[in-house]
C-alpha cells in the first residue's frame, strides 16, 4: 500500500507493471532522473491517495486514464518536461486538495473541469505555457489557500470572482499578459499574506480597497502600467515586509506615512513619475 523511492538516483522509465499494484495508496518516485511517459496503467491504481512524480525528466502528456484515480488527495507532477494540455479528465478527481503541475511545458487553456475541484487548497500551475483567460469559475475554489499561476501566457483581466476565495493566503499571477484593472473585490481576501501581480500589463489606479488586506507581508505590483497616486491605505499595512511598486506610471509624492511600515525589508518605487522630496521618515525603516 506504500512505496517511497524518492530522492535516489533512479533512471529509466516508470514500468507499466506499476499498474499491477492495485492496492497502492501512496506512491512517491519524486526527485529522481526518471524519463519517458507516465504509463497509462497508472489509472489502475484506483486506491491511490497520494502520487508524487515531481522533480524528474518525464515527458509526454498527462494520461487521460488519470480520471480513474478518484481517491486521489494529492497529485504532484511538477518540474518535469510534460507537454500537451491539462486533461479535462482531471475534473473527475473531486477529492483532490493539492494539485501541482508547475514547471512543465503544458499549453492550452486551463480546463473548465478543473474548477470542479472544490476541495483544492493548493493549486500550482506556474511555469508552463498556459494561454487564454482566467475563468470566472475560479471563484468556485473557495477552499484555496495558495494559488500559483505565474510565468504563463495568460491574458485578459483578473476576474472579480477572485474575491470569492476568502481563504487565500497567497496569490502569484505574475509574469503573464494580464490586462485591465486590479479588481476592487480583492478587499474580501482579508487573510492574504502575499499578493503578486507583477510583470503584467495591468492599468488604472491601485484600488483603495487594498487597505483591507491588513495581514499582507508581500505586495508586488511592479512592472505594470498602473497610474494615479500610491493610495494612502497602503501606509496602513503595517505588517508589510516587501513592497514592490517599481516600473509603473505612478505619480505624486512619497508621503511621510511611509515611516509607519516598520517591518519593511524591501522597497521598490523606481521608474515611476513620483515627485517631491524623499521624506525623512524613510529613515525609520530599519528592518
Amino acid at each position: 500500500v506504500y512505496i517511497d523511492l524518492s530522492d535516489n538516483n533512479l533512471v529509466g522509465i516508470i514500468p507499466s507493471e506499476i499498474g499491477n499494484l492495485s492496492s497502492l495508496q501512496y506512491l512517491n518516485l519524486s526527485w529522481n532522473e526518471l524519463e519517458g511517459d507516465i504509463p497509462d496503467e497508472i489509472g489502475n491504481l484506483t486506491n491511490l491517495e497520494e502520487l508524487y512524480l515531481n522533480e524528474n525528466q518525464l515527458t509526454g502528456e498527462i494520461p487521460s486514464q488519470i480520471e480513474s484515480l478518484t481517491s486521489l488527495l494529492q497529485l504532484h507532477l511538477g518540474s518535469n518536461e510534460l507537454n500537451g494540455y491539462i486533461p479535462d479528465e482531471i475534473g473527475y478527481l473531486t477529492l483532490l486538495d493539492f494539485l501541482e503541475l508547475s514547471w512543465n511545458k503544458l499549453g492550452g487553456k486551463i480546463p473548465d473541469s478543473l474548477f470542479n475541484l472544490k476541495n483544492l487548497t493548493i493549486l500550482n500551475l506556474s511555469g508552463n505555457a498556459l494561454t487564454d483567460t482566467i475563468s470566472p469559475n475560479i471563484g468556485n475554489l473557495t477552499l484555496l489557500k495558495t494559488l500559483y499561476l505565474s510565468q504563463n501566457e495568460l491574458e485578459g483581466g483578473i476576474p472579480d470572482e477572485i474575491g470569492n476565495l476568502t481563504n487565500l493566503l497567497l496569490i502569484d499571477i505574475s509574469k503573464n499578459h494580464l490586462t485591465g484593472t486590479i479588481p476592487s473585490d480583492i478587499k474580501y481576501l482579508t487573510k492574504l499574506k502575499h499578493l503578486n501581480l507583477g510583470s503584467n500589463k495591468l492599468e488604472g489606479a491601485i484600488p483603495d480597497e487594498i487597505g483591507n488586506l491588513d495581514k499582507l507581508k508581500g505586495l508586488y505590483l511592479n512592472n505594470n502600467q498602473l497610474t494615479g497616486t500610491i493610495p494612502s491605505q497602503i501606509w496602513g499595512l503595517t505588517l508589510l515586509e516587501r513592497l514592490h511598486l517599481g516600473i509603473n506610471e505612478l505619480h505624486g509624492n512619497i508621503p511621510v506615512q511611509i515611516g509607519n511600515l516598520a517591518q519593511l525589508k524591501e522597497l521598490y518605487l523606481n521608474e515611476n513619475n513620483l515627485t517631491g522630496t524623499i521624506p525623512s521618515q524613510i529613515g525609520n525603516l530599519t528592518s
